[in-house]
């Protein structure tokens, strides 16, 4: 496995493959619909960010509730097509990836091109598990949508596959 460490510019996405699998070390943050929406609306009336994008890794992610010693509860990805009407301003303001499971549309994959971002895929099912990459935790935004806010995430080694890359070649389609 290959270890990367984050924040991720153009620059190191540059190396990374389809099907390349990832030990991640570095900070995400989760975000799911209804913060995605959030987001989008902030964007849209011209207002600024609760947090800068630029570079950062956006995790399809709505964290359980944290058992008493652990950092985070259960943190596997959600599906990430739920935030494909999102993923187009998000990537325009900068992040440089996304986490989550399951297939992008064909637009997705024209825009992660465009914008030479890349999309990882979480080990679906394994929210529990994930959850002891995990080195720190902090509310950034959004309290109000409780386990849909926003967090950081610190994490150390987190397992990861290259789903999509910069150049748009995807583990779900046959190479022509």
């Amino acid at each position: 496995m290959k270890k990367i460490n984050g924040p991720l510019d153009k620059k190191n996405i540059q190396g990374l493959k389809a099907g390349e699998l990832i030990l991640f070390s570095g900070t995400f943050y989760t975000a799911r619909d209804q913060a995605h929406k959030i987001l989008v609306e902030l964007m849209g009336k011209g207002k600024k960010l609760p947090l800068d994008l630029k570079n950062q890794i956006i995790y399809y992610c709505g964290p359980t509730k944290t058992p008493p010693g652990r950092v985070i509860g259960s943190c596997g990805p959600t599906t990430s097509a739920r935030m494909d009407s999102f993923t187009k301003p998000l990537l325009e303001n900068g992040i440089s990836a996304m986490v989550g499971k399951g297939r992008r549309t064909k637009s997705i994959i024209r825009l992660i091109k465009k914008h030479r971002a890349i999309y990882f895929l979480a080990p679906a099912g394994c929210g529990a598990l994930l959850s002891k990459f995990i080195l720190a935790k902090k509310l950034i935004c959004f309290r109000h949508l409780g386990p849909e806010a926003i967090y950081s995430l610190k994490v150390k080694e987190f397992p990861l596959i290259v789903g999509i890359d910069w150049q748009g070649r995807s583990i779900y389609e046959k190479e022509t």
